[in-house]
Formats: structure tokens, sequence, C-alpha cells
């Protein structure tokens, strides 16, 4: 059984876009988390649905590794950026990068995405631009402006 592409059907047939998916053998009950998203992010009745559709769906397929758990989530306010398309659908917002070497002496660099390529992203820092390649970067997500977000869920109560 092809467990993405199962899991890929039922969720773009939910309109929204399979964003990670993995699954976790620990000691005991095992972890499938599937996280969705779609562009205005997504709330937890979607989350709700999707979930009980890719319930159904696994079982249908016969989907059993034994106990497990389902997992669906949203990516967050302060999603992972992971490549260069995650990059170019944020240049414009606030974003947290970690190189895996120092650059210019450090290896953490926080402002506004200026652009995204293929291979760099541009970034905006209190000290000055900086321009950084795909294969320097260890870890990116989002940061998210809290103030901004509070206003916004207070106005949709």
């Amino acid at each position: 059984m092809d467990l993405e592409g199962a899991i890929r059907l039922v969720v773009e047939a939910s309109g929204l876009e399979l964003f990670d998916l993995t699954f976790h053998h620990g000691s005991g009950r095992a972890l499938l988390r599937v996280t969705v998203d779609r562009e205005g992010g997504v709330d937890l009745d979607t989350i709700a649905q999707v979930s009980e559709r890719i319930s159904r769906r696994l079982d249908v397929e016969g989907f059993d590794p034994g106990p497990y758990s389902l997992e669906v989530t949203s990516p967050g306010v302060e999603r992972p950026l992971r490549g260069p398309r995650d990059f170019a659908g944020r240049v414009g917002e606030r974003v947290k990068v970690k190189t895996a070497e120092p650059v210019d002496g450090t290896r953490s660099f926080t402002g506004t995405l200026v652009a995204a390529g293929d291979r760099v992203v541009r970034i905006a820092t209190e000290q000055g631009e900086r321009t950084l390649s795909f294969d320097d970067i260890a870890s990116a997500r989002t940061v998210a402006d809290w103030e901004a977000e509070l206003k916004e869920r207070g106005k949709k109560r």
C-alpha cells in the first residue's frame, strides 16, 4: 500500500495540501502524523473532518501496522520552511533561519524575507541584508507577530 499516496488523495480531495507526513515506531503505540495546510490556514473543524476521512481511507486500504495513533495537524502560525517553495510563499514575512555553520560569525538570522530563489534566500536583518544558500540552512520557520495574531483572532469572535 502506498501510504503517502492514499493520504494525499484524501487531503487534496478535501481542498488541502499535504504539508508533511511522518510515521514513528516507538516503544509502544506508533504515531502517524499528517500535517495539512491551505492558503489562509486550516481551522479545527476542517482538521477533524479530514482526520475522519483519512482514518476511513486507511481502514479501507487495510493499513494495519499494529496499534497506532493518527494525528492530523496544521503547520501552525510559526510554520517550518523547508525548501524553495516554502520560502517563496513567505516573501515579505518575518522569518528565523539557522545555519549549520556560522555565516559572518553567526548561525541565527531573524528578519524579513526579501527574496527566495531556487538556491538562495535574502533576509533583511537589523544588521543589513544577508544572502544565505539553501545548502547552509539547517532550519527555518516563520516568526509570528503575536500581537497582530491576537487582534485578528479577537475580530473573528
